[in-house]
């Protein structure tokens, strides 16, 4: 039997509760029943399969997840849970079980109306999903990422997996690697796609401001705020945040972060009343997030709340032939802008593929682009690529820079970025677009390395 497209199964031993729920979604235009039970439910999708099914975890008779594991029970219904905690081990089980979305109690029906509106999508995104992948053998391409290398086939894997689902996801990865890309793909792979994407770099804001960016602010509540401003949480309402550079937000705004996602409520600067939001956050970073908390950089605990699923960006340098294809699809972008018809030599992309790429595909790009420019006739020799090292001797200007063997990334990377900066006598511009990477980037390193960024 085909589940009913308008109908809505709500298990909840608490009676009220029930009640309330079901009172709310028949609001949307549903036909609701109403179980108290692991054994009720049963009966209940046997007699009326449901489009979805809005599924307390705490039951008299077990745990709702046991309902999950009965997938010929559930087939084709979206699983709504409900819970008085989100915690993380239950947003992995339920990730791992199928589970789409959830809602925490006291529900609200500002965001029960909004993941009922998502309701039906799942399926629409799962076909494109499947459809993207697809594609990837011909085209090379998943979503806005570019590679078909075995490490960016695992990366596919993991957004199709987790692109769908309401949980957090926490992106790891060098600078350059393409961490927004991901954020990006994520979103028009999910049942969000509707809403807004909106970014924020947490490191390009400064301390004062950040907090009236992500939460808003009211009409004179500080010196210059002379409207009332909807914040990053306010205008991303039904849709997903991405938060990057989660590592360069201040301790402070940490917590009130950690408190929205542990409520689905924030309150403007200036201002008492709390206002709800359903908002999936998507956080990055360039550093290791273990050594962040243990630094004190990131909150521990915020960093379990984002860390519910992790995806970790290969560098560049561990994508065996992707350095070629993103070249060419870098070259195919500027020769229709400029209307150009170049094409690389063998020689240059030999030169492409067997770099260390150390601002990865930022610093790609920038070579295509550059070298574009520098091109005589129709074919981009290897004599006009930029001189660019190799991992044993790092060349910087007419200056050589070796590590010694033994040495780590973190210090091998510490010194070619101090070595350009003095080849660049002091200036960090030309210093960054050297190096690859971007100007926040390097002004966060030369930070950590107890150099002033200005």
């Amino acid at each position: 039997m085909k589940p009913d497209m308008r109908h809505v199964l709500i298990v909840d031993d608490e009676t009220n509760s029930a009640q309330a729920l079901s009172a709310l979604v028949q609001e949307q235009g549903y036909s609701t029943a109403v179980a108290s039970s692991l054994r009720e439910a049963r009966q209940q999708l046997m007699l009326m399969p449901a489009q979805a099914v809005i599924l307390d975890l705490h039951l008299p008779d077990g745990n709702g997840f046991s309902l999950l594991e009965d997938a010929a029970l559930v087939a084709g219904a979206e699983i709504i849970l409900v819970t008085g905690h989100a915690s993380i081990e239950s947003s992995v089980r339920a990730l791992r079980l199928g589970a789409v979305d959830y809602l925490v109690k006291p529900v609200q029906p500002a965001q029960l109306k909004q993941v009922l509106q998502r309701l039906g999508q799942g399926r629409e995104v799962r076909a494109d999903i499947q459809k993207r992948a697809a594609e990837v053998p011909q085209s090379g391409q998943f979503g806005r990422l570019i590679g078909e290398s075995a490490a960016m086939q695992r990366v596919y894997a993991q957004i199709a997996r987790v692109a769908p689902t309401a949980v957090n996801v926490f992106i790891v990865g060098e600078s350059g690697t393409g961490k927004e890309l991901v954020a990006q793909t994520l979103h028009e792979l999910s049942r969000r796609r509707r809403a807004p994407l909106l970014s924020v770099n947490c490191g390009a804001i400064s301390a004062q401001l950040i907090e009236s960016e992500l939460f808003g602010h009211e009409k004179g509540s500080f010196t210059g705020a002379s409207r009332q401003h909807r914040g990053y949480f306010e205008r991303a309402d039904g849709g997903t945040l991405f938060l990057d550079e989660i590592t360069e937000m201040p301790m402070d705004l940490q917590v009130k972060l950690l408190r929205v996602l542990e409520t689905g409520a924030f309150t403007r600067v200036g201002s008492e009343d709390p206002i709800q939001t359903d908002v999936r956050i998507l956080a990055a970073t360039n550093r290791n997030p273990h050594e962040a908390v243990s630094a004190g950089r990131l909150r521990e605990d915020l960093f379990y709340r984002l860390d519910v699923f992790e995806i970790a960006l290969p560098a560049l340098r561990a994508r065996a032939g992707d350095a070629t294809l993103l070249a060419k699809t870098f070259l195919r972008e500027v020769n229709e802008l400029e209307g150009l018809e170049l094409s690389f030599s063998e020689g240059a992309l030999k030169a492409l593929e067997t770099y260390s790429w150390p601002g990865n595909v930022r610093e790609l790009r920038n070579v295509v682009c550059r070298s574009a420019l520098m091109a005589d006739g129709k074919r981009i020799e290897e004599l006009a690529l930029p001189e660019v090292p190799n991992t044993a001797a790092h060349a910087v200007g007419n200056g050589t820079l070796k590590s010694s063997v033994g040495s780590t990334i973190a210090q091998a990377e510490r010194d070619l970025i101090l070595a350009t900066l003095e080849h660049c006598h002091g200036l960090r511009e030309p210093t960054a677009e050297m190096l690859g990477i971007s100007l926040k980037t390097l002004y966060n390193r030369l930070r950590d390395y107890g150099q002033s960024p200005a």
